[in-house]
Formats: C-alpha cells, structure tokens, sequence
C-alpha cells in the first residue's frame, strides 16, 4: 500500500515569541523545505496578487516570508501569476503590475520581483507536451514562459471558494494561474474565442496576428472568426485593444473545466522541485479574481504545507467542512449539499472531481496524513 502524502498543518496562534510568518516558516521547515536544493536556483512563487477592490487576497507578508526563505537557501525568488483572459485589472502586464502595486506588492515589500510570467499581453508562452501522460483532455499546455523557465515552483495560496471549480486550492493556483491567456482560453472553453460585435471597431489588429487566416472582415468592417480553421491560440484576445475577442464560458461541462485544470498544473510540475504552502483564512465564497470579496463563510483555519499540492487541497477542504459556517454569510439560506461546505456554496460545482482527476493523472494523491505541529 502506498504512504499517504504528508500535510503539515499549523493554527494561526501566536506567541511573543513567534509570529505568524515565524511560524510559516518552521511549517515549512518542519515539511521539509529545507530538501529542495535551490542553491544558485531561479524559484517560481506563484501566487494571485488580487483584483482591485478584493480584500481576501493574501498580503505580500506572506509572500515575503516564503521569498526570504528561498533567498536563505541561496535561491533567486521571484513572485509570478499569468495575464488573466476576461476583462480586469490584470489583463496585460502593465495592468498586472500596477494592480500588484496597488495591493502592496512592492519589490521591498514582497522581497523580491514580482514578474508576469505571458508577458506583456499574455502571449509569451512556452508550450509543454503532455503526450505519453494519463491526461486526456490536453495534448500541449500553454504556460507562462518564465514559470518554465524557473528552476523550481512554489505555490503559495489563498484557500477560499471559487464560482466555477468549487474551491481556489493549490491546484488551481498552478494550472489555472500558470496557464497563457491561450491556455485559460483552452482550459475555459472548447479552445475558440468568440467575437463581442458590440465592441469591436474593425482596426483588423487581430487579423494581423492570426497565423491561420481565421479573421476576416464583413460588410460592416466588424471581424468574423471562422471556426473552422481557428487554431484557438488566443493570440486575437491578447492583442485586441477594445476586448471584442474572449472567451465563451460555460461552453463546456464544469468537470471538463475541472480536469484540463488538473492537467495543466502537471504540465508545470512533472519532474521538477516544488514545494506548497496554502494558507485558509478569509475564506471567501468566491476566487479573489472578483473586485469584491464577500464575507467569509468560516473562521481562518491555518496555514498548510506540503510536496503534494492534491493532498493539500483535500486538506484545505476537510478541514473548512470541519469548521462551524458563520452566520450573516453567502451560506445563509442555502440548501444543504450534502454537508459540504463548497458544493452548497455553487451547487453547479463538484471540486472533488478536480481531485479525482488530478489522483487519475499522477498529479498527487487524495489520501493524507495530517500532521500538527
């Protein structure tokens, strides 16, 4: 029988002796941390810097704690996320970085580089080969090129719910966040972007990108996409500049969704070092990809670290439907889901079946063992 995967738990009690990011850091000691050889290493920490307007997300604190850390061990961090496919506060890289900025994360405060890994407009992308894997829904991921090009990825995440997945884990941190605009697109939809007729003003900045000569415009000078020959690479959405092209969501099955995310983040970490921490405080029904953070449904659980980022989730999971719900909260009125906690929050969502597709491929494993220090 297999070892289950060790998770690492600690509660956010301090002392005057140890604060909480003190205390991150012994969690990740104890876990193991000090195993990765990051000697001379260019470290990945990929971890969501917020929307402008959310509050939940994880204060550059945490992220500077985790970059000192890797800076200790001789290693070269720098924080990262990709450009996002909707319309937002970090849909290109100046966006991005300014909104980094705006929420705290400062070089001085983060300690270190915050890079964006797609470049400028998300199409800076290296793509990986996922032939001869388990996965069955993608064949080549498009990543963020400078999570490639890393020598090592840490996660560090925001626990919370998420409107399309069930819950934002560890999981959806590396495949969802390290994904190219082309890549949300693919993971999001059936891999072909769709044309907003309202805003598009006919510049033809799209045709010119397309490599396959899907673009042409009609009698009205607005774009027409033939689906036929779209290559679905998602370079038209990066490039249009009044965000006529996107993504058409809801196209497929939220488990779809939920599977293509599972294999996106093995395309980021088959046979590389990793390490992952989440933290589960203002667990928020909804991802902090939203410019509003709704109450939070439980009380803050504690921080959380492992080498299985599939155990982690599950962790992360058990331990906010272990919690007491607290009152005044987007749970209120809700029928129960069979008592868990993220399925009642978005009925239309079953995170487990990331999980089950993420065991299926190799990516972790569903069976832990706690440990509390």
């Amino acid at each position: 029988m297999n070892e289950r995967s060790k998770v690492y738990f600690a509660d956010f009690r301090t002392t005057y002796a140890e604060n909480l990011l003190r205390k991150l850091r012994r969690l990740m000691k104890t876990a193991g941390f000090e195993t990765l050889d990051l000697d001379g290493k260019f470290v990945a920490i990929k971890m969501h810097f917020g929307e402008p307007g959310n509050l939940a997300f994880l204060r550059p604190n945490w992220a500077k704690a985790v970059a000192d850390y890797v800076r200790d061990r001789g290693g070269k961090p720098f924080l990262t996320d990709c450009n996002t496919l909707y319309v937002g506060g970090r849909k290109n890289a100046l966006d991005h970085l300014d909104t980094a900025e705006l929420n705290g994360f400062s070089t001085a405060a983060a300690g270190c580089h915050v890079i964006v890994a797609d470049g400028l407009k998300g199409t800076d992308e290296a793509v990986v080969s996922l032939e001869g894997t388990p996965c069955e829904y993608v064949k080549e991921a498009k990543i963020g090129r400078a999570v490639m090009d890393a020598d090592a990825v840490i996660s560090l995440t925001h626990f919370k719910g998420h409107e399309m997945m069930g819950v934002g884990g560890a999981v959806k941190n590396v495949g969802m966040g390290c994904g190219s605009r082309a890549g949300k697109l693919e993971m999001h939809s059936d891999g072909k972007p769709v044309l907003v007729a309202e805003r598009c003003v006919g510049c033809g900045t799209c045709r010119r990108v397309c490599a396959h000569g899907a673009l042409t415009p009609g009698p009205d000078r607005k774009m027409r996409i033939d689906h036929a020959v779209c290559a679905g690479c998602g370079r038209c959405i990066g490039v249009c500049p009044k965000d006529a092209l996107e993504a058409e969501y809801g196209a497929q099955s939220a488990t779809v969704l939920d599977c293509k995310t599972a294999e996106y983040a093995l395309a980021v970490l088959k046979g590389r070092p990793q390490f992952h921490v989440s933290l589960v405080r203002d667990v928020s029904p909804n991802c902090d990809c939203h410019a509003e953070n709704d109450a939070p449904v439980v009380p803050d659980v504690g921080m959380l670290a492992s080498f299985d980022p599939v155990a982690l989730d599950v962790a992360c999971g058990d331990l906010c439907n272990a919690a007491p719900r607290l009152s005044g909260t987007w749970m209120d009125g809700l029928p129960d889901r069979g008592g868990d906690l993220f399925d009642t929050a978005h009925p239309d969502t079953h995170w487990r079946d990331t999980i089950e597709h993420a065991v299926k491929i190799g990516l972790g494993r569903a069976d832990y063992e706690l440990v509390r220090i």
